[in-house]
C-alpha cells in the first residue's frame, strides 16, 4: 500500500503550516505498509514549548480548513511532544530534545519519505 494522493496533499499543507510557525527538520514518512490505519507521519521540531504548541495549533487549523477534523491530540499540557491524529495523517511535533531522544526517524527509516513541499526538508 502507499499513501493516497489526498494524504500527500495534506502532508504538504500541514508542513507549510508548521513551517510558517518556524518548525525545523520537517520530514514525512509513508507508513501505510506497516500501519494499515495510518497513511503518513509528519515529524516537526519546535525550539520551545510555546513553539511546539504553536506549530501543533497551526497544523490543526490548516487541517480544519481542509475539512479534516482532529481525532485525537496528546501532549498539549507539556508541549514537549504533541501528537495530533487526523486519521490518515498523524503529526508529531517535538521539542528538540525529545526529537533526538525518541528518534522516530530511526524507527521508520525503512518507510518511503514523502515530499513536504518545504525546500530545505531532508531527512537527517
Amino acid at each position: 500500500m502507499t499513501a493516497s494522493a489526498r494524504t500527500e496533499e495534506l502532508v504538504r499543507i500541514a508542513a507549510a503550516a508548521a513551517d510558517a510557525k518556524g518548525a525545523e527538520d520537517l520530514v514525512a514518512f509513508d507508513v501505510s505498509d506497516p500501519l494499515p490505519l495510518v497513511d503518513a507521519f509528519l515529524l516537526a521540531t519546535g525550539t520551545s514549548e510555546r513553539n511546539v504548541a504553536a506549530i501543533a495549533d497551526a497544523i490543526e487549523e490548516a487541517m480544519l480548513e481542509q475539512g479534516v477534523k482532529r481525532l485525537r491530540r496528546e501532549g498539549k499540557a507539556e508541549a514537549r511532544w504533541i501528537l495530533v491524529d487526523f486519521g490518515d495523517l498523524v503529526a508529531h511535533v517535538f521539542h528538540e530534545q525529545e526529537r533526538a531522544f525518541y528518534g522516530l526517524e530511526r524507527l521508520w527509516k525503512d518507510c518511503p519519505v514523502l515530499p513536504t513541499g518545504i525546500p530545505a526538508d531532508a531527512p537527517g
